[in-house]
């Protein structure tokens, strides 16, 4: 599989220089830089990056604007934003807008590599508890509007995936908890985001909590 391309979006030059000369080293191409949201969706309209790394706070357009305005444009971009806080509350309506995950800013090089490859494959960056710990923090302020998503097309059994998914759960956590071989649990979660037109874990996760599948404080974090 060949390497993703990437937009950096930044305010901040020397942050813009560090993350290309990263990524670059590591053979990820870097198809270009903005320093703003204006900037940044002009750009992905003419270099059509595969994934946006993009900064939250930013003068003038934000990220999160621009974020809803790229993916309105472009579903298929995958949006990895960019945070200095690990409880930025504005990270959870970057989720719900459509990005695929969040990286703060003082990730490791490996990290972000890793994280850029891993959403540029169409996976959504997940994994860690403070992402857990954020969106429990968020979900049920009332800032973002709430879905009124239905959820009957669900079979019990995966309704109760969705409900681990919300919870932060990885395929293999699901696995052990559910007794499934891995297989089964990707088919599961694979049919959930088709009858529910999702496009990966982050807005499975917006979903759960919104439609209260899941709840903050229902998972220890």
């Amino acid at each position: 599989m060949s390497e993703p391309s990437v937009l950096i979006v930044d305010d901040q030059e020397l942050i813009r220089t560090g993350f290309r000369l990263i990524l670059t080293a590591r053979g990820i191409e870097v198809a270009g830089e903005a320093a703003d949201g204006v900037q940044a969706v002009d750009a992905e309209r003419r270099l059509r990056p595969d994934v946006v790394l993009m900064d939250i706070r930013m003068p003038g357009m934000d990220g999160l604007e621009a974020t809803r305005q790229i993916l309105a444009r472009n579903p298929g971009c995958r949006v990895l934003m960019l945070t200095t806080f690990d409880l930025d509350r504005y990270v959870y309506a970057a989720l719900a807008l459509g990005a695929s995950g969040f990286l703060l800013k003082d990730v490791t090089a490996d990290h972000l590599a890793a994280a850029v490859r891993l959403v540029g494959t169409g996976d959504a960056l997940l994994a860690p508890s403070i992402t857990r710990r954020l969106v429990q923090r968020f979900a049920a302020t009332g800032d973002t509007p709430s879905v009124h998503r239905d959820l009957t097309a669900l079979t019990p059994r995966e309704r109760e995936v969705l409900t681990l998914v919300g919870q932060g759960l990885s395929n293999t956590e699901l696995a052990s908890s559910l007794t499934l071989s891995e297989a089964t649990v990707k088919t599961h979660v694979a049919r959930i985001f088709a009858k529910l037109d999702l496009r990966d874990r982050a807005q499975a996760v917006v979903l759960a909590y919104e439609t209260g599948l899941v709840t903050p404080g229902s998972r220890d974090c």
